[in-house]
């Protein structure tokens, strides 16, 4: 395990761009630490060494994840969080504890939450619906990745035309967020739930346009008709 992580560093160091490092901060609010890469190469090496290590079963990669997350490197945590969705065919309901720590305890930005919402936690509460509910819980925390995660988790699932009961419950609960990224994540979810429920979600939308924030109100109505978004807007 060990060896495989020192190559994965090596690799990573040796081929980093400073300029693509430097461009890349312009995307955060907060600093990053990168070695810089394009998210594609990270994609790729990802996969390349996903290969030596997925005999390692869930647990094994899970540890390997760890250790990647705790780099505090962006590129290392986008591996940790695609070998994390590789595994998805063996989550247990044990594994909810799991993500919600790595969230609290490693995840320091916007790509970071939503590589490994979108993706691991997304396919994770697919599988177990029930957990959708654990969700409002996130949105109420103190940690504003936390309540980002909450919306973000199941931007997967709506585009699918699910969770539309919860993704309600957490806009009306992340409704009067001051963090624009909050916003910004519980918009984009109504937004996927309006590809497949365009007339419950513009229900919505349209009761709580004097409240909801600008910005996740354009959000929102991003894929509606014009007339749609005029009326929302107006």
């Amino acid at each position: 395990m060990d060896n495989t992580l020192q190559e994965i560093r090596n690799k990573l160091k040796a081929g980093g761009d400073a300029r693509l490092r430097d461009a890349g901060q312009r995307y955060f609010k907060e600093k990053i630490k990168a070695y810089g890469f394009r998210t594609a190469d990270v994609t790729r090496i990802s996969k390349e060494f996903f290969g030596r290590v997925e005999g390692q079963g869930k647990e094994g990669i899970f540890r390997m994840c760890e250790s990647l997350f705790s780099s505090g490197y962006i590129e290392e945590s986008f591996i940790a969080c695609n070998w994390s969705y590789y595994a998805r065919d063996g989550f247990a309901e044990s594994d909810f504890a799991v993500f919600e720590r790595w969230i609290g305890k490693y995840v320091s930005n916007w790509a970071t939450c939503d590589t490994l919402c979108n993706h691991t936690v997304g396919a994770f509460v697919e599988k177990y619906p029930e957990f959708a509910g654990e969700l409002k819980r996130w949105a109420r925390s103190e940690n504003m990745w936390m309540r980002r995660a909450a919306a973000v988790t199941l931007i997967i699932p709506a585009k699918k035309g699910k969770f539309l009961k919860e993704a309600f419950e957490i806009a009306d609960i992340l409704m009067d967020d001051k963090e624009d990224l909050v916003q910004k994540g519980y918009g984009w979810l109504l937004k996927e739930e309006s590809r497949t429920r365009q007339k419950e979600v513009f229900a919505y939308v349209m009761k709580n346009r004097r409240r909801m924030p600008r910005t996740a109100l354009r959000y929102a109505i991003e894929k509606m008709p014009k007339d749609m978004k005029a009326k929302a807007m107006a």
